[in-house]
């Protein structure tokens, strides 16, 4: 129940009712009234009996010397008490300064049954003793039965509920002090200047600033230093270095919180440069001073720098400081010197989990994560427990690893310690199931947090992504939408998402609201766009992004470079590259994979080996495998097989399952099934558990009418327990992304969907036009089709058929490849239709007009499909 819900607090003539809110997970350091601890008197002086009838000498002196359970057994039984008000008090500051939260109630229980009346000091004490347990029900009920209130009755309230971070509540209790004519004092200003920043709140801040002048506290020291912090907090680093400059007089907290202030804002520099201006003016850094300067030394990765201040902290006698030597640890690792970093830890007397989570994060972000897992092994043996940031670098190690087994062990860490509900450590698990393909247990994770944030939704969504699963991650980033605000990540992992499934409306839109937001040029939305329009087949909109960009990297144009080569056009993409050399940008291992692929697309064999063969020589680019792969893809699609198969004989490097596939696919093209067979047992022997090197070799026997050896795959695919993944198309209609799955009957319009696909096969049988299923051979399981096509794209076709315009243009993704027979029905409806259709497979893009296609037939063989004039 929220504090303002306490039936108490209902109806009070002077309390008004505070509205319900969560808390806000923030910190925020708040100025209490500390309690005096009570005198310890020897053990001889200790009093174990009263010595009068009254309880009351007997009680205070057991407080006096802290006993208290004996002190608690001399309350009076009775409900007519006969305690005055300092002996309750005695009580209530022992139980706030012994934590002794059941004893304390019973006190206050007391107190209520024996009618005594809350003065503003018992009133006070009881606050105090509540605010400190986090009781804030039982404050409230207290706050609204006293008599009177004074200024400590308010700070109590404002600092208790700050504390536990309700900081609109706070404020609302700040304003109302001010209603009550309660003039606020010098501890009262830095709570609420505090909690403005915590917010953050700048329009309150003000306002508060206001109140300090009003009130006459503008010269208190404390005072300006919570106003310096509440600007930083609030980015107005101007306003706050205005408020220091202006002090009367400084001390080093000022100093401390303008630096920390330009820190926070990543003024590292103007931090740094204010921290030698503070040793010019003669001030002596503290030990928070010299945690945020090495901090900031890390930030700004300068070494000589770092190693001067390393060599201050040293004479200055701060080194033997946990919290100096941590940052110094994360200053070292920042800079990639892990052997520094290890000396200082090696050389720690005392580490704690701050020292130990510096070293494991240290070295998994300079890749280095076994090592992370080892020290956190070690970390775990000298029984230091971990927080939750030690668990989240070493959950994203197991990410980087692949660990899912480590990462599932530290989930486990993660309930016992009860770590969970902390955000980070859900995030970093959903990036790590994410990343080992656990999409299950990601999204049990998601569905588990409290609290998500922009970066639980980017991870999700990312997750969904990179699992192909781009439809399910676009419904992720609609929901997103409702709850925060995504920032360039999300766009990020959305456009790609819509690049997968050739959403180019849904991408066009992303693209507009990052426009609108300012994103439009941060990190890689720019590329992410760009790409976005290659997937889709629109190179003029490409072309468009393309120019517009100010900054065009290397990565800007190899995306363009690929849609040069995935269209065919390969001596656009020679041009391209000698631009690319010409404005300065340096190529690297994707640009040759991308002119590479475009020679091979284009049939320009001369090309490609001579850019295969100076990539070394001129560009300083070694040639990998997937370099080499491309050749043998260059080779094997001219039809120069044995050329290929002797260049990867000659190849200074092994082969691997992709240069032989690439050989697999020369051989479906070119229909050679005894050098298919020779590059399907090398490759089998380098990788027995992809379907699509299966599905090659299947398309090679089906092409050859080898049905019987079809046969044979699939029965070696069964006993593998290899499935193929069901075929599957995206249609965008109206901006909205419809899914089909092969047979699947479960859509809406399936039966209006099915009715215009009978109707244009009997256009096309009335005009001669034979369906190529109708001549597949009877023995084998299931047609080649069926197999590696399942005709999803004919439902998604057929859909945007009932649902767009005549004449509109049609765009289709599918997830596997076309097969022969779906290329000429779709091209004989391009026909019939009078409509523009692409269709993206795995292979390339098809677009059909007028019963045409851009691939010009290559790798279809139409035989014995009896084509008319709706084919060719």
């Amino acid at each position: 129940m929220a504090a303002s819900d306490h039936p108490l607090l209902h109806g009070h003539p002077s309390i008004p009712s505070l509205p319900s809110r969560h808390p806000v997970k923030h910190t925020t350091s708040l100025a209490f009234v500390s309690i005096p601890k009570p005198t310890q008197l020897s053990s001889s002086l200790h009093p174990h009996s009263p010595t009068s009838s009254s309880p009351i000498p007997a009680i205070r002196r057991l407080c006096l010397h802290g006993d208290m359970d004996q002190a608690l057994d001399f309350l009076p039984s009775s409900h007519e008490s006969n305690l005055d008000e300092d002996t309750y008090i005695s009580l209530l500051r022992l139980c706030e300064w012994k934590r002794a939260v059941p004893q304390g109630s019973r006190v206050y229980s007391h107190i209520s049954s024996s009618n005594v009346l809350l003065s503003v000091a018992l009133g006070n004490a009881l606050l105090s003793m509540f605010v400190r347990f986090g009781n804030l029900l039982d404050a409230w009920s207290v706050f609204g039965k006293m008599i009177d209130r004074d200024v400590f009755s308010w700070n109590i309230m404002v600092g208790g509920h700050a504390k536990s971070g309700f900081f609109d509540e706070a404020l609302d209790l700040y304003q109302r002090m001010i209603w009550a004519g309660v003039w606020p004092d010098v501890y009262t200003f830095p709570c609420v200047l505090r909690t403005c920043g915590g917010v953050p709140d700048l329009v309150r801040g003000r306002e508060v600033h206001a109140h300090v002048f009003r009130f006459g506290s503008a010269s208190e020291i404390d005072v300006l230093n919570a106003l310096i912090t509440m600007y930083s907090k609030c980015s107005r680093f101007h306003d706050a270095r205005n408020v220091f400059d202006t002090m009367p007089r400084r001390d080093c907290i000022s100093w401390n919180a303008m630096i920390a202030g330009y820190f926070e804002n990543d003024k590292f520099c103007d931090g740094l440069e204010l921290f030698l201006t503070m040793r010019d003016h003669s001030v002596e850094p503290d030990l928070m001073t010299m945690t945020s300067v090495i901090s900031a030394s890390g930030w700004l990765c300068n070494v000589s720098f770092g190693e001067e201040i390393h060599g201050y902290v040293v004479k200055g006698g701060f080194v033997l400081d946990v919290s100096v030597q941590n940052s110094l640890i994360q200053m070292y690792t920042s800079f990639g010197n892990l052997q520094q970093a290890e000396k200082i830890f090696s050389r720690m007397e005392s580490k704690d989990v701050v020292s130990w989570t510096a070293m494991i994060s240290g070295h998994e972000k300079n890749g280095l994560p076994e090592k992370s897992l080892e020290i956190f092994d070690q970390m775990i043996m000298a029984d230091v427990s971990p927080d939750e940031v030690t668990l989240a670098s070493v959950l994203s190690a197991c990410a980087t690893l692949g660990r899912v087994d480590v990462g599932i062990e530290v989930h486990e860490l993660a309930k016992k310690k009860r770590l969970m509900p902390y955000t980070i450590v859900g995030n970093s698990l959903l990036d790590m199931y994410s990343k080992a393909r656990c999409l299950d247990k990601a999204m049990e994770v998601f569905r588990g947090m409290r609290e998500k944030n922009v970066i639980s939704w980017s991870s999700i969504i990312s997750g969904f992504r990179i699992n192909h699963k781009s439809f399910e991650a676009l419904s992720c980033f609609r929901r997103m939408q409702s709850y925060v605000e995504p920032n360039s990540v999300t766009l990020i992992s959305t456009l790609s998402a819509c690049a997968a499934v050739g959403a180019l409306m849904c991408g066009k839109e992303i693209h507009a609201q990052a426009l609108r937001r300012g994103l439009g040029s941060e990190g890689f939305v720019p590329n992410a766009v760009l790409d976005l329009y290659v997937k889709c087949g629109r190179m003029d909109y490409a072309w468009m992004q393309f120019n517009s960009l100010k900054e065009k990297d290397v990565v800007s144009w190899n995306i363009m470079l690929t849609g040069c080569a995935v269209s065919r056009h390969g001596d656009l993409a020679i041009d391209l590259f000698k631009q690319m050399e010409e404005e300065g940008v340096w190529p690297n291992e994707v640009t040759f994979i991308a002119l590479l692929c475009a020679c091979s697309r284009s049939g320009m064999v001369n090309q490609g080996r001579e850019y295969f063969n100076n990539m070394n020589q001129n560009y300083s680019v070694m040639p990998n495998l997937r370099h080499y792969a491309c050749m043998v893809d260059l080779l094997g699609r001219a039809g120069w097989l044995e050329e290929a198969h002797q260049f990867i004989k000659e190849m200074p490097i092994e082969p691997d399952a992709a240069i032989w596939g690439a050989l697999l696919n020369g051989c479906r093209i070119h229909r050679q099934v005894d050098l298919g067979e020779l590059a399907a047992s090398s490759l089998f022997e380098l990788d027995a558990q992809s379907v699509g090197y299966y599905m090659l070799l299947c398309n090679l026997y089906a092409d050859n009418d080898r049905w019987d050896q079809v046969a044979r795959v699939r029965k070696v695919m069964r006993e593998r327990g290899l499935t193929i993944d069901p075929g599957c198309s995206w249609v965008e209609v109206k901006g909205m992304v419809h899914a089909f799955l092969s047979g699947d009957e479960s859509h809406p319009q399936s039966k209006e969907i099915n009715g215009v696909l009978n109707g244009l096969y009997e256009r096309m049988k009335s005009a001669g036009f034979n369906l190529p299923e109708n001549n597949m051979l009877d023995e084998v399981e299931a047609s080649k089709a069926e197999i590696f096509c399942g005709h999803s794209e004919r439902l998604a076709l057929a859909f945007a058929l009932i649902n767009t315009a005549p004449g509109t243009a049609i765009w289709v993704t599918k997830n596997l490849y076309m097969c022969q027979g779906c290329h000429a029905v779709v091209k004989s409806i391009s026909k019939i239709v009078r409509r523009e259709i692409t269709v993206r497979d795995t292979e390339q893009f098809h677009h059909f007009k007028d019963g045409k296609c851009s691939c010009g037939d290559e790798g279809y063989r139409m035989r014995n499909l009896g084509l008319n004039q709706y084919g060719e």
